[in-house]
Parts: structure tokens; C-alpha cells; sequence
């Protein structure tokens, strides 16, 4: 009885998209928006948290 690598990689997303949604409250857009890319993450765990990095998140100068 091993972890399969399904249940690993579940989980990876898993974190990583907890992380995502931490990084979005804690952003300084607005409510709206921090709104629709939470449930965005939500909806669509892999599509969402690729979407996120790529479109939404800001580089600090």
C-alpha cells in the first residue's frame, strides 16, 4: 500500500493552489477581482493556478 502518484500530484496542486488563493487575498487589487480569480482557482484548479501566474500576478518593481 503506496501513495500513487495520481494522489502526489493532487496534492502538489493542492498546495500550490492554497498558496495562490493566499497571494490573491493578499494582493492589492480589488475585491472584484481577487474575487474572480479565487473562484477561477477554485473551478478550474490547474487551467486557474497556470491562468493566475501567467495574467494575474504582478511583479513589485
Amino acid at each position: 500500500m503506496g501513495i500513487e502518484v495520481g494522489g502526489l500530484f493532487g496534492l502538489l496542486i493542492l498546495v500550490i493552489d492554497v498558496w495562490a488563493i493566499i497571494k490573491v487575498i493578499q494582493s492589492p487589487a480589488g475585491t472584484g477581482s481577487k474575487v474572480l480569480w479565487v473562484v477561477l482557482i477554485l473551478v478550474l484548479p490547474v487551467v486557474g493556478l497556470l491562468l493566475w501566474f501567467l495574467l494575474g500576478k504582478r511583479v513589485n518593481p
